[in-house]
């Protein structure tokens, strides 16, 4: 969602470059003007034309009706449509759209991530500071989409069908599996069709996995089998309608479960709310794929949405579920300096060089998977997703399995340090009460000891808090040997 974001305005960018030579002082050198057709480049007078009847009076009408134009007044779309030449130093610059575009996808981003944590502030009561965050995307969209429709500059915009059809319009809803391709391709479709089988289900099966871990405290069962059934139950209808194939998007159900999470409603001043778990249930599921079929029917609303402010939701997207991967803390490990390094669990127990030579391998599976995937040999992806299983199993040569516990383990990193520092504190607790019970063992009061009753009579003739002749210290100790053993 990162990459794809920040590349498709990268290409906006491209599409809409900003003229950097422009210089405030000399605005009258840059300008654009539409040029009719010169008459030396018109079909009508070639010879070697076949001059039939129909040829005759199209282009004849074409010529007068281009001579009837007022070329100086067109617009580039016209220009070009009728046959013009764009002439000027400005003609491939719109400095304003690719401006406001990036001013769009970072004001998204940033407005989107600021009301996320909202939550946390200290202004508004919860209930308006819980609502705000959870409706943070809705309301960035709605706010940019009102700077975009203020400011009045021809962004580009979603592009959403007007009417309910096949995109194609050479072939209906169905599409018949023999069509007219030769005999031997059904048999040669085998070997891509086992490579896509391999990443849908690696797909599938791992944001389920994610979505199903531990530290989401789910209550109901996963239903791994049940969902990759219906999914290959609905990838082919889907091939036979000529529909692109879907699976359980990581990134989407991360927000999914996000948006789901249930904590205390009351702690105090300063403390974070805790966690207590997810509202498992279908009602929003159902919701969102309902909204995603009714949005075909709301294309004069969503036409007026900007392209930048979705690449911004992407990029939030992106960005949010990268929260709490371990992969991206020891990433910005390595530009710590040790005193400032958190309080992770495998910090604790494996050397810091242990922990960067695990994240340099990652690092470099990951620019290879990258750098695959980018090239013509991007079909054989899916096996190089399952080569990860073999140098995970060549990590045990490389790492100790301790080492490997606490780099690469199941449990949770939040639970791991929870149940160390309880650990701890009961170790504590034991060496406390150890040392106490030591002491007692050279105590060599008896179980009862006496008190000291000092009359206070006594007190005001002979004060403890003045200075005290020998005399004194002398009576005052015989007194106290009077009334105790010590």
């Amino acid at each position: 969602f990162i990459y794809d974001a920040f590349k498709k305005m990268i290409k906006l960018s491209e599409y809409y470059p900003i003229n950097y030579y422009y210089k405030v002082d000399y605005p009258t050198l840059f300008s654009c003007a539409c040029l009719a057709p010169e008459a030396d480049n018109n079909t009508f007078f070639n010879e070697t034309t076949m001059t039939t009847t129909h040829w005759l009076l199209s282009n004849t009408t074409d010529m007068f009706y281009n001579s009837s134009l007022n070329w100086s007044t067109l617009s580039k779309k016209q220009c070009v449509k009728h046959g013009g030449s764009l002439t000027g130093s400005s003609c491939k610059y719109v400095p304003d759209i690719a401006l406001m575009s990036f001013i769009l996808f970072f004001g998204t981003y940033t407005c989107s991530m600021t009301l996320k944590k909202f939550k946390t502030s200290r202004y508004f009561p919860t209930t308006v500071r819980k609502l705000i965050s959870d409706f943070a995307i809705i309301l960035s969209i709605l706010l940019f989409c009102g700077v975009d429709a203020l400011v009045g500059v021809d962004t580009p915009k979603l592009l959403v069908p007007s009417e309910f059809k096949p995109t194609s319009p050479h072939r209906g809803w169905f599409v018949p599996p023999f069509g007219g391709n030769p005999w031997w391709v059904y048999l040669a479709a085998a070997l891509p069709a086992l490579l896509v089988t391999i990443l849908i289900f690696m797909d599938q099966q791992i944001t389920g996995v994610i979505v199903n871990r531990k530290e989401n405290k789910l209550k109901k069962g996963a239903g791994y089998h049940l969902d990759l059934f219906w999914v290959a139950v609905l990838m082919a209808l889907c091939s036979f309608m000529g529909l692109p194939w879907y699976v359980a998007a990581t990134v989407i159900s991360i927000a999914h479960i996000d948006s789901l999470k249930m904590e205390t409603e009351t702690s105090a001043p300063g403390e974070l709310p805790k966690f207590l778990g997810v509202r498992e249930q279908r009602v929003t599921g159902t919701l969102v794929f309902i909204l995603t079929g009714v949005s075909v029917f709301m294309a004069p609303i969503l036409k007026f949405i900007p392209m930048p402010v979705l690449y911004g939701v992407f990029l939030y997207m992106g960005v949010a579920s990268l929260n709490g991967v371990q992969f991206m803390d020891r990433l910005k490990l390595l530009l710590m300096p040790a005193k400032h390094q958190p309080d992770f669990i495998y910090l604790r127990h494996v050397p810091l060089r242990r922990v960067h030579l695990f994240t340099f391998i990652q690092v470099l599976c990951l620019a290879l998977l990258w750098i695959l995937k980018s090239t013509v040999a991007a079909i054989i992806f899916p096996v190089m997703i399952l080569a990860l299983v073999a140098v995970r199993k060549a990590m045990d040569y490389l790492f100790s399995q301790k080492d490997l516990s606490y780099l690469d383990d199941v449990i949770p990193e939040k639970d791991k340090k929870k149940k160390e520092d309880e650990k701890k504190k009961k170790k504590k607790k034991a060496s406390g009460v150890d040392s106490d019970n030591e002491d007692s063992d050279y105590n060599s009061y008896p179980d009862k000891v006496p008190t000291v009753k000092i009359p206070m009579d006594f007190m005001e003739q002979e004060p403890f808090l003045r200075d005290t002749k020998p005399s004194d210290q002398e009576k005052s100790f015989h007194f106290t040997e009077r009334h105790t053993t010590c």
